[in-house]
């Protein structure tokens, strides 16, 4: 290359960084000096907004003041719609943005308000994904629309069916449906499936991907693009049905994935500390509950209450629901300034948070646990293979102290979002609290019921003897037989109501029974708490007592000898174990029936004040005759001393009485087993009440009886150091 031809190039080069040089000069300037006031303006520019901060949740402890439920601060992802972007595909990018870090990261992320399963096949997760039909008093039917439902009418893809009009929920209102003639005469045949009548599972699917754009997707990758679908979903729903404002797409996320978030800087996706309920203990998950995001259903109670917000964190189950008003606390108000990036500059608070308050059970967390162990290890050496479930539930005698409530199979709390599907599907239905919801026949353990009954209303005395002869002939229908004549060809003889009671003779009730009345006889046991709610702060089962009122409300005819079944707990006759429980607890205190509780106080949330403590609530006092009572009680004594359950009494340290029994619930299936008991006899404390579905014969619930009662005062000592331990700090 000659001189003359470098120079130019190097004149080219000059030239070029000139002509940026010159731009940039240009670019600055514009910047600084034409947009430099406007730009600046911008910057310092500061969006003031008010917010609510939530109060600390109050803990939960038990009788010895052992945490049981506290508070965790964590961080948490919301998502804010409307910050997303207008567009469409501006909010899609996002969250397959976000979809990806937590994928990438092992985040788990709320997706529970589409009832959709997250593989294929796609089928619904609930039994009723469109509509409910009820009837009030009058016989007039009512049809309430789900969410899911709403959405379908506004997808267009909810049609006109045989059954329900949707057209009517587009020209009315937004909750309501109604049935044509072959749909009202199809639910009073209950013919009518709410799952059937309608779109499938995939095509609700795929119509809402197509809403959201994600045609190809569902194509290509079905299930990402349904995890997809319900992330959009959950936001829509913020966005048109305004019962939440806040999409709390993740909690108790890693510091990871917190990480990546901020370094992608997703358009309305927002990392802010929140606190999180810390389960200290794995057992009593049915008592304790949860706590979640209230749905739409709740806001219509809530909004009532005052003080909530659609998108705040209620009580949804146990404890965490029953004593909401107490845990919860006074949310505070603050205001908050963001700069133009949606960073917080500067808050202060116009209002400051007022923790909620401690409440304090009556249960023993270490005896519940006891007792949960036992009756899951238990369960496993009994005769019967086909038991389905079981609850065990121990009360205070003097009180209605609830000291332990153990259903199985159980669920575990902290991972309940993750285990939701599994245990929904599970025959077992481990969520439901059999302890209190579940019930069953009492079989012979109703047989003090009819025994006291009797001997107070001067049908028999103590000293009464009856002949035992094995079958019972009075009527010529029915003519039912003692078991030991069914299963032995034996019978019992003359004996009398202790006597009867140690041996479980049916005969000898059939007698009384009869001679009572199912009037007296269903009065006794009303007065026990039997078809009665016990008074529990949780849900429960009113359990039925058998008689003429419950059959003619089914439209049956009561047949007077019906009363021999009723006698000895069989016909229709359903109680908890709870109501169990307490009725012994009534039977060997002497009669006086306490409404059962959990609560035992409530305290500030730093423990410097009493704010309630729960005083015992006699709710039926029943006369019983001292001598009547004990002739009761030694027949319950024999069982364990002589009878058939002493093998597992006789080295206990302590003198029981106990009752099994034994219900028939069909030809095919085992039969289910009941056991109460109360200890020690001479003075008693607690009353057991043990349920086992299609366990067979009540008899083989001893064991477990006895291993639970020794555990029990074994360890009372200890306890007593431990309250005085812990009154020191709460």
């Amino acid at each position: 290359m000659d001189s003359r031809q470098f120079h130019r190039r190097v004149w080219g080069v000059v030239l070029a960084l000139a002509l940026v040089l010159l731009w940039l000069g240009s670019a600055l300037y514009d910047v600084q000096v034409v947009q430099g006031p406007s730009l600046a303006a911008r910057a310092n520019h500061k969006i003031q907004e008010t917010e609510t901060a939530e109060a600390a949740r109050g803990q939960i402890l038990d009788r010895y003041g052992r945490v049981l439920v506290s508070n965790r601060v964590v961080y948490q992802v919301t998502l804010d719609f409307d910050a997303m972007g207008k567009e469409k595909t501006d909010r899609l990018e996002v969250i397959e943005r976000l979809m990806a870090l937590a994928q990438e990261e092992g985040v788990e992320w709320t997706d529970s308000l589409l009832p959709i399963t997250q593989g294929r096949p796609f089928r619904f997760t609930t039994d009723t994904p469109y509509y409910e039909v009820s009837e009030d008093e009058d016989g007039n039917l009512t049809v309430t629309l789900s969410r899911l439902a709403r959405l379908a009418i506004k997808l267009k893809c909810l049609p006109d069916t045989e059954y329900v009009d949707y057209t009517y929920n587009a020209n009315k209102d937004k909750t309501s449906a109604v049935l044509t003639p072959a749909g009202e005469e199809a639910w009073r045949t209950k013919k009518l499936d709410p799952k059937k009548d309608g779109p499938t599972a995939a095509e609700i699917l795929a119509s809402l991907c197509e809403s959201f754009g994600l045609e190809e997707l569902l194509q290509e990758d079905p299930h990402q693009a349904r995890i997809l679908a319900g992330v959009l979903y959950e936001l829509y729903l913020r966005q048109r049905d305004i019962y939440w404002e806040t999409y709390v797409f993740a909690e108790d996320v890693n510091i990871d994935f917190i990480s990546k978030v901020k370094e992608h800087s997703l358009a309305g996706v927002v990392v802010e500390p929140t606190t999180v309920r810390e389960y200290n203990t794995e057992y009593a998950a049915h008592l304790l509950g949860r706590v979640a995001a209230m749905s739409a259903a709740e806001w219509e109670y809530y909004k009532e209450q005052g003080g909530y917000e659609m998108d705040d964190k209620v009580g949804k189950e146990g404890i965490e629901r029953a004593f909401e008003s107490d845990l919860r606390g006074k949310p505070g108000v603050r205001i908050v300034e963001r700069n133009n990036a949606g960073k917080v500059v500067n808050q202060t608070w116009k209002t400051e948070p007022e923790a909620g308050s401690n409440v304090v059970l009556t249960i023993d967390i270490v005896l519940q646990q006891a007792v949960e162990d036992i009756l899951a290890s238990s369960l496993e050496n009994l005769k019967s293979e086909e038991v389905e479930g079981a609850a065990c539930v121990i009360v205070d005698v003097h009180n209605g102290e609830i000291l332990a409530a153990a259903s199985y199979p159980t669920f575990s709390l902290p991972n309940y979002a993750r285990d939701i599907q599994a245990n929904s599907e599970n025959p077992l239905k481990p969520f439901l609290n059999r302890a209190f919801q579940g019930t069953y026949p009492p079989g012979s353990t109703f047989k003090m019921i009819t025994s006291i009954a009797a001997l107070e209303e001067g049908i028999i005395t103590p000293k009464t003897i009856i002949n035992a002869t094995g079958t019972y002939t009075y009527y010529d229908s029915p003519q039912p037989m003692c078991w030991i004549r069914r299963q032995y060809g034996g019978q019992h003889g003359r004996i009398n109501v202790t006597k009867a009671i140690e041996v479980s003779c049916n005969y000898f009730m059939y007698e009384i029974g009869r001679l009572l009345g199912i009037d007296r006889l269903g009065a006794y046991a009303a007065k026990f708490g039997l078809g009665e709610k016990s008074g529990v702060e949780l849900p429960e089962s009113k359990g039925v007592m058998a008689g003429p009122a419950f059959t003619e409300s089914l439209g049956g005819k009561w047949q007077e000898g019906a009363v021999l079944s009723v006698a000895i707990g069989q016909e229709s006759t359903q109680a908890s174990p709870l109501q169990l429980a307490n009725y012994i607890a009534t039977l060997v205190n002497g009669g006086n029936r306490y409404s059962a509780h959990l609560l035992k106080q409530v305290k500030s949330n730093d423990f410097s004040q009493i704010l309630y403590t729960y005083e015992p609530e006699i709710v039926e006092t029943i006369d019983i005759k001292p001598e009547n009572l004990e002739a009761v009680k030694a027949g319950m004594l024999s069982l364990t001393q002589t009878g058939s359950v002493s093998m597992y009494f006789r080295n206990l340290g302590i003198q029981v009485g106990a009752k099994t029994g034994s219900a028939q619930v069909s030809a095919e299936t085992e039969s289910n087993a009941v056991f109460v008991c109360f200890a020690p006899y001479d003075d008693p404390q607690i009353a057991v009440a043990i349920a086992v579905e299609h366990g067979g014969s009540g008899s083989d619930l001893g064991r477990m009886a006895a291993e639970i009662l020794e555990y029990y005062f074994s360890v009372q000592e200890n306890q007593q150091e431990i309250v005085a331990e812990n009154t020191l700090v709460r």
